[in-house]
């Protein structure tokens, strides 16, 4: 064997070693970026799909998805409105706890459409909210439930309480993330629920 023979069979696999590693370590980076932007919507996906990899494509389609949103900030005056409805349901929760889970729904989804977010489908608007608010998603996921089982008359105060909490928290999550801060716009926690 020549020296250039040699040679080649030394830096061939040395280039192919390298060059799998790269992939590799690519993979690795963009499987922690989704993780970290989706936090346990990650997992959630990653289940329920065939396989990791299908799971992990299905996030980077909802990224995509999401970027060609027209998302919007809320004006200050919409803020202030949509945190003065929000307090009235909050204190109407004492007298009719039903009506209060159903109209923090409603909220909710006027919220997401006057931010630009589609809501024509429940579990289009989860996928579409997980990119950007997946901290909150599971809390929404748990109230909607509650207030489908409402509409039939199945859920007890307690858990119509909890459903407002949970309703709170992506609320004051859409109202934030409108102005890129963490501010709650008024939203105190405080009130019946």
């Amino acid at each position: 064997m020549t020296t250039t023979e040699t040679l080649i069979a030394i830096i061939v696999p040395i280039v192919v070693i390298v060059a799998l590693g790269a992939v590799g370590l690519a993979m690795l980076v963009r499987r922690r970026r989704l993780r970290e932007r989706f936090g346990p919507e990650y997992d959630r996906t990653v289940s329920s799909e065939d396989g990791r990899l299908s799971g992990e494509r299905e996030l980077r389609s909802r990224e995509k998805r999401h970027a060609e949103l027209d998302l919007r900030e809320l004006p200050p005056d919409a803020r202030v409105r949509y945190a003065e409805q929000w307090r009235s349901l909050e204190q109407s929760f004492v007298d009719e706890p039903d009506e209060s889970v159903d109209g923090a729904d409603r909220l909710v989804t006027r919220v997401m459409a006057d931010r630009g977010y589609p809501v024509e489908g429940y579990e289009q608007r989860l996928k579409d909210l997980s990119v950007e608010h997946s901290s909150t998603l599971d809390q929404y996921r748990a109230a909607h439930e509650v207030a489908l089982r409402t509409r039939h008359g199945d859920a007890t105060t307690e858990e119509l309480r909890g459903a407002m909490v949970r309703y709170r928290a992506l609320f004051r999550d859409l109202l934030s993330k409108s102005e890129g801060t963490s501010g709650g716009y008024g939203i105190t926690g405080h009130g019946a629920a």
